[in-house]
């Protein structure tokens, strides 16, 4: 087991590069069983959760080459069996994602309910809708058992805008027969990215980007090389990260496009940032001072299905605001849970009253103390490293297993830019 020892109080200052798009390459890899031609994929991030998808991959049988650094290439030619590893789907909720596209190439697909982050209850009813809607059965007896003798193109209305269910229903629909539109679906730049790549390997989609996508099954998909795009959830932790500490950095490898819904949310604290191409700089002097509404009313910030600000930076925006002068409104619409961290802030010297699960009054600017933490999941793990990069003095972090599910060579790359950071082995 690791733990990270980290002084704070130094500011950020260098240059950083986005990695690849976490929740883009996990459906990417398990779009890959789609044909039995070879998938190369480039810029996948060297972190577990990539590792655990391609061990599930093969486990089904493809061949898996890691050709050179961030590129894999899987040939799913014989699949030898449709269940997923009960250890395996466990580890991660985006096993969940292999549903899809084993219905598609083999008719059937039997896994354990997926693992992944505890952050309040996170439905698979939606799959369930989609999928049947296509034409595939499902059998729940302590496992997920989906069988399907042919699917057939549908009209489907998600009943929430999930971004794997989104995800799974297009992977089905693909090889459907038949038209499907799928409505109220999710459009994050993952699920964008996982679109083009089918579209690489012969699939027919329209709507790309937008809530309601429009699909013509083909007979089969070919190979592709595809590139998944930048981790916009990484920027915006980093984004954080040297407004928090007061620092200044380049992230360099950054699609702005995928920015904007962000933009709105820190400028709420008086953080801002410059893009010139693919490089977005956070100069140093940021007001650092809550933009009040209209009338001199708390301003809120609250999280929405794509182009909404993101969920996952909830946590890391709480973090930053607790370094703002002035008091903000953090409001968690999607998970009941992930708010609950505000517990080790508070430990910390922050000011944060937590009004229920899902909403935060947060007043700043406060100073924080190093503190002993435990990482609860991916993003509350990151924003517990933003607090602790922040506070005066030492603070530990156990589970950091927890934040290298998301963030590839964290340590070291925050070591480049000035971060007092070492990951230390405490068996």
């Amino acid at each position: 087991m690791y733990e990270y020892h980290i002084e704070g109080g130094f500011p950020v200052k260098g240059t950083i590069h986005a990695g690849g798009n976490k929740n883009a390459a996990l459906p990417c890899i398990a779009a890959a069983l789609l044909t039995p031609e070879p998938v190369l994929l480039r810029n996948i991030p060297d972190i577990e959760d990539t590792a655990v998808m391609l061990s599930i991959i093969q486990a089904f049988g493809a061949v898996v080459h890691h050709r050179e650094k961030s590129c894999w290439e899987i040939t799913a030619e014989n699949i030898i069996s449709s269940t997923i590893p009960a250890e395996l789907s466990k580890k991660i909720r985006a096993s969940i994602l292999f549903a899809g596209p084993l219905l598609a190439r083999t008719g059937k697909a039997v896994m354990l309910p997926p693992g992944g982050d505890v952050i309040g209850r996170r439905r698979l009813d939606t799959h369930l809708l989609a999928l049947t809607e296509l034409g595939a059965r499902v059998e729940i007896d302590g496992k997920f058992e989906f069988s399907a003798n042919k699917l057939v193109g549908a009209e489907i209305f998600l009943d929430e805008a999930s971004v794997t269910a989104t995800e799974n229903a297009v992977m089905a629909a693909v090889l459907a027969d038949g038209k499907t539109v799928l409505t109220n679906a999710a459009g994050e730049p993952h699920v964008q990215d996982l679109c083009r790549m089918l579209v690489q390997m012969g699939a027919k989609i329209t709507g790309i980007g937008s809530n309601i996508l429009y699909i013509e099954g083909v007979k089969k998909l070919h190979g592709c090389e595809f590139t998944i795009g930048p981790d916009f959830m990484e920027v915006g932790s980093f984004i954080g990260l040297a407004a928090a500490t007061r620092g200044a950095i380049k992230i360099t490898g950054i699609k702005p496009p995928d920015l904007r819904p962000m933009r709105i949310s820190f400028n709420k604290l008086g953080i801002g940032w410059n893009i010139d191409g693919t490089t977005l700089t956070v100069p140093v002097n940021q007001e650092m001072k809550v933009n009040t509404d209209l009338g001199g009313m708390i301003p809120k910030i609250d999280d929405a299905p794509w182009p909404g600000f993101p969920a996952d930076l909830t946590s890391i925006i709480t973090v930053v605001a607790t370094q703002v002068e002035g008091t903000v409104l953090i409001f968690e619409k999607m998970f009941e849970s992930r708010m609950f961290f505000v517990d080790k802030l508070i430990s910390m010297g922050a000011r944060i009253t937590l009004c229920d699960p899902h909403r935060a009054v947060v007043s700043g600017p406060c100073m924080l103390h190093g503190d002993n933490l435990v990482s609860p999941d991916v993003r509350a793990g990151m924003a517990m490293v933003i607090a602790a990069m922040t506070a005066h003095g030492e603070s530990t972090i156990s589970n950091v297993y927890q934040i290298e599910r998301g963030y590839e060579h964290l340590v070291e790359r925050l070591q480049g830019i000035g971060a007092h950071i070492k990951k230390v082995d405490v068996k």
